[in-house]
């Protein structure tokens, strides 16, 4: 019992995944779902596409993310005829740390970070 007194009850509202993608759209400014994931997997270890999505929609409940823009886009997808795409930037309770790790791959990548242009 004392622990639970310390500790508080339930799952901790910190996630070192949440915290990466935080420093992702630091650097990106602007991503949607599988855009962040496709950035996630080349610079920090391997999670699944679910986690990511999971984590967007856990950090915009939670103020870590703000929704842009929602995006319908037709073609020809194995799910059907639309998907969407919704952009995600950083929220008013994000505390990037702005990992310069994260941006050297980036810019790597040729990708243009908002100190790199």
């Amino acid at each position: 019992m004392v622990l639970t007194f310390f500790m508080g009850r339930g799952r901790p509202v910190k996630s070192q995944i949440r915290q990466n993608i935080i420093e992702l759209l630091f650097f990106l400014k602007e991503g949607y779902g599988y855009d962040i994931y496709r950035h996630y997997k080349d610079i920090f270890p391997p999670v699944s596409m679910r986690v990511i999505y999971y984590h967007l929609r856990k950090g915009a409940d939670i103020g870590e993310f703000k929704v842009n823009k929602v995006i319908k886009e037709n073609g020809d997808f194995s799910w059907g005829s639309e998907a969407e795409k919704i952009y995600y930037s950083l929220g008013h309770e994000a505390q990037p740390i702005g990992n310069q790790r994260v941006k050297e791959l980036l810019d790597r990548k040729n990708l243009k970070t908002p100190e790199s242009s």
